[in-house]
């Protein structure tokens, strides 16, 4: 039997409902608890709008009083003073609560605080419209540019860390701003689980859980991204849950509205950090059991499954692609001008940027030409030399890749030994696919020359080096033929090499292997630059593929513009294969004790605290430190969880059933499958990952872990009160919640000193240190 098979029907002589009956009155009454029995059907033995089982009409009058007729004899009855603190009055209060401890004196530290350094100056560059580089997506840096512009700033300051904002930058509102996405997350959080199916004070403390969190309320009141991630993560959650709550009613408008709204909020998710693929990731599980769990259905149509499919595609995959694209899309019509980034995209993007001349010059290369070559393999750059020589091997001139513009990257395209080129515009020779060049150093006129000596790291391939002064001896080994292997312009029979869009490899004529760039660092002795060999597999990858960057020749035209056109869909490749590849980079220094970063294991012990600034006595300081009412009660539900789930799980394989109603444990079970699934899926992973870690990267995992930490209260609560799936909370369960809500708030107003800045020594707070590890005071450990 599955483990997430259905109980069977229990024999207590009640008379199940038939097939096109009306549905039973709801056991708990609630507005989001399910409403089916456990009959295998779901209302969707037909397709998408035939033969649908309505959905159930009682449900919202059971929950407001307003058709007590709904209701079984016995459920309490909320009234609709009830349905009104439930729908208005609890997320209002949560919503101004939040607002109060996000926007309190958020501009009383006058300095650049933490990454306001990084970020700030990103949103800068969307002001000036300067081309920049960073790991993340750009839908909330761009938010933090809107941010910036709102306040009419110039994009002069430079947001350097520790230094005062001068009164010409409102950071007051930039820091507002950024705010008003962390006000959200309480009444989210409260929507979810009543979505889930709590009660309405077990969702009020799911709220107070997240707005009174110290850690959360102030990573929300600085100009950073995390309070935007964490916003469009809650709002995935939630519309999942909406999700879950009409997977009874396929189809409808209600789960339609839900379904594109999941899929909404995970691209916004997607294009805020790449950090909310875990969102992604937790929808596309949930997704794939809905869909296998379809397929033991023996009602549902092939016609009908098939729409499943099709809307799930369409809202959940489309939709959010669609949105992540569109980002892009924004961000590139932002970035229209030459800026610090340039290098990381290729020749033909660079060329359409404000700034630069790359247009400007000859489309079509001749014999010479005075160029520079660009590698499409990211971070090596242009073909470059200098008079440095290998300490080893042939002892000839370097050839390197660098990835800064010099006049050691220009090089004169001439014809092979012994033959010459006409030097007038009338007798231009223009390069073709397939001929065979020489390609001379501008400044030492070495020529471009491969032999069979060893490369210095990657040993399995040729040196590639500088030798000869133009002709002197004529060797054979400094010829190359040019093969084009893709074409980006428009209009070229004749496959002329041009600037910018044509992509060819180099290969040398005599060993048949191929100029490539490793991707290595040569050492210290070429500068760390990149690698560059010749492959004698000549395989046909990026890293073998070149283009002319620059192009200097008097005797040509400049190009028409209108023949180089820049995909888009390229540059979007380029671009997040760029953004991974500078991710990848970021890994911690072994030699190097960072005060900053953190591990894993440490996040949900609360081990550490992070100091956002410099820690001066009279200076307004920041320690980012959750509320341990919070964190460690929740860390614990979180394994109690685990473990309890797991018991329930065993015992059922062995036949053993401990829900009287089968509902019951399908309930438990898919709510706790998307809280702990959640905890799970946006922490395990950091445990895998290579690149450093901080102790904000807990945050959405921390969302998952608050909100069933307020849901295993009550689960537990209830089920030993024997009121488990009732409307309301039991007086055990309030008593618990109302203990856990006190103690939330003494350790939030007890912890407000750090949150909120304090400008007096450290020393002062020492009653606060609870853990040895905590860096209050004293020097940094």
């Amino acid at each position: 039997m599955s483990l997430f098979e259905h109980d069977p029907p229990q024999q207590d002589g009640k008379l199940r409902r038939r097939r096109g009956q009306p549905a039973a009155p709801s056991r708990s009454g609630s507005l989001f608890a399910d409403d089916d029995d456990d009959d295998g059907d779901d209302g969707d033995s037909g397709g998408p709008t035939g033969d649908r089982q309505p959905a159930p009409k009682h449900l919202a009058a059971a929950a407001c009083g307003s058709a007590r007729s709904a209701v079984r004899p016995g459920t309490p009855q909320t009234g609709a003073a009830g349905c009104q603190w439930q729908a208005v009055l609890a997320p209002a209060a949560l919503t101004l609560l939040s607002a109060a401890t996000r926007f309190y004196k958020i501009g009383r530290a006058n300095r650049v605080i933490w990454d306001e350094a990084h970020f700030g100056k990103f949103g800068a560059h969307y002001v000036n419209h300067t081309f920049y580089h960073d790991v993340h997506p750009p839908l909330a840096k761009m938010l933090v540019g809107l941010s910036e512009a709102l306040t009419g700033f110039d994009g002069t300051f430079t947001f350097t860390s520790g230094h005062k904002y001068p009164d010409s930058v409102n950071y007051t509102f930039m820091r507002a701003f950024n705010a008003s996405f962390g006000v959200p997350l309480a009444p989210l959080a409260y929507f979810t689980l009543l979505n889930l199916g709590c009660t309405p004070s077990t969702a009020l403390l799911g709220g107070l859980l997240v707005c009174l969190d110290n850690a959360l309320c102030t990573i929300s009141r600085f100009i950073l991204l995390d309070a935007m991630l964490l916003c469009f993560t809650a709002a995935s959650v939630l519309a999942l849950s909406g999700l879950y709550k009409h997977r009874r009613q396929p189809f409808s408008r209600s789960w339609w509205k839900w379904m594109f709204a999941t899929g909404a909020s995970l691209g916004l998710v997607a294009s805020a950090k790449w950090v909310g693929l875990l969102a992604v990731a937790l929808v596309g599980l949930y997704t794939i059991h809905e869909l296998y769990d379809m397929l033991g259905r023996r009602d549902l149509r092939v016609g009908s499954y098939a729409m499943h499919w099709a809307a799930r595609l369409a809202a959940l995959v489309v939709l959010p692609l669609a949105i992540y694209a569109l980002c892009f899309k924004i961000h590139f019509a932002l970035l229209y001008r030459s800026g610090p980034g340039d290098a990381e995209m290729d020749s033909l993007f660079q060329a359409h940027l404000e700034g630069t001349n790359l247009l400007s010059q000859p489309l079509d290369v001749a014999y010479g030409s005075v160029v520079t070559f660009k590698s499409a393999a990211q971070g090596v750059g242009l073909l470059h030399s200098h008079k440095d020589v290998y300490p080893e091997g042939s002892q000839q001139q370097q050839i390197t890749g660098y990835t800064h513009k010099d006049q050691n990257n220009y090089w004169i395209v001439d014809k092979v030994h012994g033959e010459a080129y006409g030097d007038t515009a009338a007798t231009a020779e223009f390069v073709r696919h397939n001929d065979v060049v020489r390609l001379v150093h501008a400044s030492t006129s070495r020529n471009l020359h491969s032999h069979t000596v060893e490369a210095h790291v990657s040993k399995r391939d040729w040196e590639v080096s500088g030798y000869g002064i133009n002709s002197t001896y004529a060797d054979p080994n400094d010829h190359w033929r040019v093969e084009v292997v893709e074409e980006l312009s428009r209009g070229n029979p004749e496959r002329r090499v041009r600037t910018l869009a044509t992509q060819f490899r180099l290969r040398h004529v005599q060993q048949g292997c191929v100029l490539r760039a490793t991707g290595k660092s040569l050492p210290l002795w070429a500068w760390q630059q990149a690698e560059i060999v010749c492959d004698r597999r000549g395989r046909l990858d990026k890293n073998t593929i070149w283009n002319i960057e620059s192009h200097i020749n008097s005797r040509l035209p400049p190009a028409d513009p209108k023949d180089l056109k820049s995909p888009f869909l390229r540059n979007f490749i380029r671009l997040n294969k760029a953004m991974a590849r500078t991710n990848n980079a970021l890994v911690p220094d072994k030699d190097k004790h960072d005060l900053l970063t953190s591990e894993p294991y440490e996040w949900p012990i609360m081990r550490l605290g992070l100091r956002l600034c410099g820690w001066e006595d009279k200076e307004f300081k920041f320690w980012l430190v959750g509320n341990p009412a919070v964190w460690w009660t929740s860390t614990l539900a979180v394994a109690l969880g685990v473990v309890q789930l797991l018991y329930y799980l065993v015992r059922r394989q062995r036949g053993l059933r401990d829900f009287a109603r089968p509902q019951l444990w399908e309930s438990h079970l898919y709510v706790s499958g998307i809280l702990l699934g959640g905890w799970a899926l946006h922490y395990l992973p950091f445990f895998l990952m290579g690149r450093v870690t901080y102790l904000h990267h807990y945050f959405p995992a921390l969302y998952f872990a608050a909100m069933y930490l307020a849901y295993a209260v009550e689960w537990n609560c209830q089920r030993a009160a024997g009121a488990a799936g009732a409307p309301v909370a039991s007086p055990r369960t309030k008593a618990a919640l109302a203990v856990l809500g006190l103690a939330v708030v003494a350790n939030f107003a007890y912890f407000a000193p750090f949150t909120f800045g304090f400008d007096y020594p450290a020393t002062e707070l020492a009653g606060r240190k609870w853990i040895s590890t905590w860096n209050i005071y004293g020097a940094p450990s």
